[in-house]
């Protein structure tokens, strides 16, 4: 069982082509794109100042992956990069799951622990994490060399998944305090320097902090900093947010303020509100939809048109919406925070790696089915995944328990990456949100207009958007609908929420 929020986290699946360049106390490392196996992984659930690893996006597959290599001598294995859990695992090469018929197994890799000489067990049977979809890894906690670019960490405490059905490990750079070990020993004792943590006790970078940048839906890169953020990556302003503790007073997944959504398209703009305003979200790159309260979904789905099929839990519409001039802007910590735009083209996606399904009536008949960015949830926290962090500079400070968050600048050729200073020093170049105790103010909950929605069908060349914002389940062949199922089932294993 895991405490906390942890999310399983986001991008695409890389080869092992490692580009490590150290230059005044900064690492950077770049990993190219590798094709992804052809089944099993349509919705997979991320002395130097900085630390940059470079990483690429597989629209179709969700999910941020980067080859690191473990024990001596090295093995390489395609580990997905997390920022909402916060352990390093990796599937041991005896797991059932790895040769499993019909599968192609492990095909990111697997650790044999008998190859490494510096392998030691340092907490048999201890290694026990679990996730909402029923999916779970279990063994034993160990230390090894662990090489991530041209970092090497000689005494990196992992966890082995022995027993486990998931082909694919994590390194996890969450909060310690969300480590698997904590919530199978109910114990804040059991913490462990776990890998940003560890990167700075081996003088790596100066703060255990990091930055996201995500770029757009089709681009074929983008980047997490380690240490430091890049000022040529984001536009505008970088403003700082507090983080949310729990009830406890702790802090284990990074839950910010969401304190307004706003519709815009060519015909005009809707305040959109709800019962849990102001809401907590979790920005989590691991999680490749966006999931908000169902009172505030059904009103962003009213405005796109988007149909409801209750048979698979999820939110449909015309693969034409990508290009609808609307969008919608996020508002985090109060009425003078920061204000993220998403773009529709941020918020389609492809249901599945081949032939789109087909509406077979209703008032998209004909037409491509895509998946939206954003589901309904039925409680709190809520989860704002790879659909907004593509729009969003994100920077991750879990010192001062903050986040900064700045508009993305997409596709952008730039790069001035500023260290972070030391362990106590704010983010860089980024000022405190004013007026963050207004946060907590609860707006008043009223119908919105929909002065906005005929802007978003129109413009995206898509007619009968009243009818579509009824609710009305989409139509499709029974064989799609197996499609479509499954699509959903890998969505939510990209999701990865893990249990309380």
């Amino acid at each position: 069982m895991r405490r906390g929020t942890g999310i399983i986290v986001a991008g695409a699946l890389f080869t092992g082509t490692v580009l490590a360049q150290r230059q005044d106390g900064i690492v950077q490392w770049g990993i190219q794109r590798r094709q992804p196996p052809s089944e099993g992984y349509n919705r997979l659930r991320r002395r130097a100042s900085t630390f940059e690893e470079t990483i690429t996006n597989e629209e179709a597959r969700g999910g941020y992956f980067a080859t690191c290599t473990l024990g001596t001598p090295g093995q390489d294995l395609t580990l997905q990069l997390d920022t909402g859990s916060s352990d390093i695992w990796v599937p041991d090469s005896v797991a059932k799951v790895c040769s499993k018929a019909g599968t192609e197994g492990c095909a990111l890799g697997t650790f044999n622990p008998d190859r490494s000489s510096t392998f030691e067990v340092v907490g048999q049977g201890e290694f026990d994490i679990n996730y909402v979809d029923g999916s779970s890894s279990k063994g034993d906690y160990f230390t090894d060399v662990f090489q991530i670019g041209g970092a090497t960490l000689s005494n990196m405490t992992m966890g082995l998944g022995v027993n486990t059905d998931i082909a694919y490990g994590l390194v996890g750079v969450g909060y310690a305090l969300n480590e698997a070990i904590v919530g199978t020993t109910q114990s804040t004792s059991s913490v462990y320097p776990n890998l940003p943590v560890n990167m700075v006790n081996e003088k790596l970078i100066n703060t255990v902090a990091y930055s996201l940048w995500l770029n757009d839906l089709d681009s074929s890169s983008g980047n997490i900093l380690f240490g430091g953020i890049d000022t040529q990556k984001y536009k505008g302003d970088l403003t700082r947010i507090d983080i949310l503790p729990t009830t406890q007073g702790l802090y284990t997944s990074f839950a910010v303020a969401m304190t307004s959504l706003i519709a815009v398209s060519p015909s005009g703009q809707d305040t959109l509100t709800s019962n849990a305003f102001p809401m907590p979200v979790v920005l989590d790159s691991g999680t490749t939809l966006s999931y908000l309260p169902t009172d505030l979904a059904v009103q962003i789905w009213k405005e796109v048109g988007a149909l409801y099929s209750p048979e698979f839990e999820l939110a449909v519409l015309p693969c034409d919406m990508q290009n609808s001039k609307g969008y919608f802007s996020f508002g985090f910590g109060g009425p003078k925070g920061p204000q993220i735009n998403v773009s529709m083209d941020e918020l389609v996606l492809d249901l599945t790696s081949g032939q789109a399904p087909v509406f077979n009536s209703g008032p998209y008949k004909g037409m491509d089915a895509c998946e939206f960015g954003i589901q309904n949830f039925t409680s709190a926290p809520y989860l704002l995944g790879d659909t907004f962090l593509r729009s969003a500079y994100v920077v991750y400070d879990l010192v001062n328990n903050q986040v900064g968050l700045a508009a993305t600048d997409f596709n952008s050729t730039e790069s001035n990456v500023v260290p972070f200073p030391s362990l106590s020093a704010h983010i860089p170049s980024a000022t405190i949100a004013p007026d963050q105790s207004q946060a907590t103010v609860r707006p008043s909950v009223t119908s919105p207009a929909y002065a906005a929605s005929a802007g978003f069908t129109d413009s995206a060349g898509v007619n009968g958007s009243e009818n579509a914002a009824a609710g009305l389940p989409p139509a499709f062949g029974a064989a799609q609908l197996a499609v479509m199922g499954l699509s959903m089932m890998f969505a939510m294993l990209g999701s990865g929420i893990l249990l309380l």
